[in-house]
């Protein structure tokens, strides 16, 4: 009962919030919870430190962008296109990298990832450094008008719930047992019987697309795509959000992303003073929460419950 009405209270501010909060800014926060969820897919629940994370997050942006600028493609046909394209890249990077595991992994994908990013910037479609303007939001199934902000806002809310509730459905199932299972002795797994690496693969395929999903919502909330969206302080700033929510959580990368738009947007007049109060809390985390604010909370929920169904 406790859960159920959690749920109804945050449904309920989360259609609210529109009437109250800059509805780009809440844009915002789905996106980026979105795409913190995807990474906790994969270091989170696999074990996996992708460091080169927003290639698929903005390689999606410029993709969906091409199809809406240059096709008549309805808004949601524009979206597939990024998602499949990061979801194929997932694809072609894993079968690369998940063979490796640790530091190594991180190299491959940080490697990769500075490719990608070099690559966009010399083709012509993306507009290099100046990026790719004026990105439509054609309509939704030809009836639905996305120009403006509050509409575009249950939109994007709704898109969120439904790739939350795939994440939270992967975690869940046996597939998601086995991954935890891989993320905490490999070995073991594979002294079962078991692939590792085709489970890996199909895990990096699968947080690429909810990466490509968040970079496609991303690039028609703002209009535009950038090489900022694929660049590795973008990847470092997903990993940030991650671990202060709590890894291996389902809320924790919704507190994190949220907690850090909200001091970006808040800190924006400061310039850098944010990049400092960033790497502050970080450490904070590091020191202080080493499972994150979900998790250390979640630690104490389970203690105090605990000590509740005791001897007395």
């Amino acid at each position: 009962m406790t859960r159920f009405l959690l749920l109804a209270l945050a449904a309920a501010l989360a259609l609210a919030a529109p009437f109250f909060v800059y509805p780009v800014l809440l844009m915002t926060i789905l996106v980026f919870i979105l795409f913190a969820s995807s990474f906790n897919l994969l270091l989170g629940y696999a074990g996996l430190l992708c460091f080169g994370h927003a290639m698929f997050f903005g390689t999606a942006a410029y993709i969906t962008g091409q199809f809406l600028k240059e096709t008549s493609l309805p808004f949601e046909l524009g979206i597939l296109a990024g998602v499949a394209f990061a979801a194929l890249m997932g694809l072609g990077v894993g079968w690369v990298a998940v063979r490796r595991s640790g530091i190594q992994f991180a190299m491959i994908t940080f490697a990769i990832a500075q490719f990608v990013y070099f690559l966009l910037l010399r083709s012509e479609f993306t507009g290099g450094e100046d990026g790719m303007q004026r990105i439509p939001r054609n309509e939704m199934f030809g009836l639905i008008d996305l120009s403006n902000d509050k509409v575009f806002y249950y939109v994007v809310l709704a898109v969120t719930v439904l790739a939350l509730g795939l994440f939270y459905r992967i975690v869940h199932s046996p597939y998601g047992e086995i991954l935890k299972a891989i993320r905490d002795n490999e070995d073991r797994v594979e002294s079962l019987g078991l692939r590792p690496e085709r489970f890996k693969l199909i895990a990096m395929t699968l947080s690429a697309g909810i990466a490509g999903l968040a970079g496609s919502l991303k690039a028609t909330v703002f209009g535009f795509a950038t090489l900022t969206d694929v660049s590795w302080m973008v990847s470092g700033e997903v990993i940030f959000m991650t671990l202060l929510g709590g890894l291996g959580t389902m809320t924790g990368p919704m507190v994190g992303a949220a907690f850090v738009i909200f001091m970006n947007d808040s800190l924006a007049q400061f310039g850098e003073w944010s990049l400092i109060a960033q790497g502050t809390i970080l450490l904070l985390v590091i020191l202080f929460f080493r499972r994150g604010v979900v998790g250390e909370f979640s630690a104490l929920l389970r203690k105090a419950r605990n000590q509740g169904n005791g001897p007395r």
